[in-house]
């Protein structure tokens, strides 16, 4: 019941996460995302473990795959997760549990993974996909933005869209973007919104906090 992007910006190495699903605040509970090393997601039954254990294999220079291969192996629930990394190469990994709502999928490409379920179809994902890819030299969080509408646009979840979220970090442990729809009828219109909002109010804020270099 939910569409997701995990991805790597090569220009500024910023990871972000971003999603929609029908269900209230998506946001904190699925992105994941540690400065210079990767991001991970996860979804279907969520086990925010999952993410959090994943970012920490991601910050010690494990490849995507590894960490999506590692917090599986002692989860008794696997078949019903769908979880997805990006790791500080731009290498992704995705995994969907055999017992995740159809259509359940994933697809990978240079520095980002897409992935779903109970979605309308594989063309959610391939839409999602060819958005992130059409402007490499925008900024990430536009891009990521512009995957989701992709998505929705498609079909996205089969129950509708009702929360999404856009998680990105730079070279800090805080977020450079936190912006949550928690419960709207019109989550893509709401994260644009929000966007403008962020940027004109927050986002100069966040630019002159401190940092550990400084």
């Amino acid at each position: 019941m939910t569409l997701s992007i995990v991805a790597r910006c090569a220009r500024t190495r910023q990871f972000g996460v971003a999603a929609a699903t029908e269900m209230p605040a998506v946001g904190k509970l699925l992105t994941h995302a540690f400065p210079r090393y990767g991001a991970f997601a996860t979804q279907a039954l969520i086990n925010p473990y999952l993410g959090i254990y994943g970012c920490q294999l991601l910050s010690l220079s494990v490849s995507a795959q590894g960490a999506v291969d590692t917090v599986l192996e002692d989860d008794d629930q696997r078949q019903e997760r769908q979880i997805a990394a990006v790791d500080k190469e731009g290498r992704s990994a995705a995994f969907t549990g055999e017992n995740c709502l159809p259509y359940a999928g994933s697809v990978q490409g240079p520095s980002f993974t897409v992935q779903g379920n109970r979605l309308a179809g594989r063309q959610v994902l391939e839409a999602m996909a060819g958005a992130f890819e059409e402007n490499r030299e925008a900024e990430l969080v536009h891009r990521m933005i512009a995957a989701i509408a992709a998505g929705v646009a498609a079909g996205g979840d089969r129950h509708g869209e009702r929360s999404a979220t856009v998680y990105i970090v730079d070279g800090e442990e805080y977020p450079l973007w936190d912006i949550r729809v928690d419960d709207h009828d019109d989550v893509i219109g709401e994260l644009k919104r929000l966007e403008v909002v962020f940027r004109r109010e927050l986002y100069p804020h966040i630019l002159k906090m401190p940092t550990r270099s400084r």
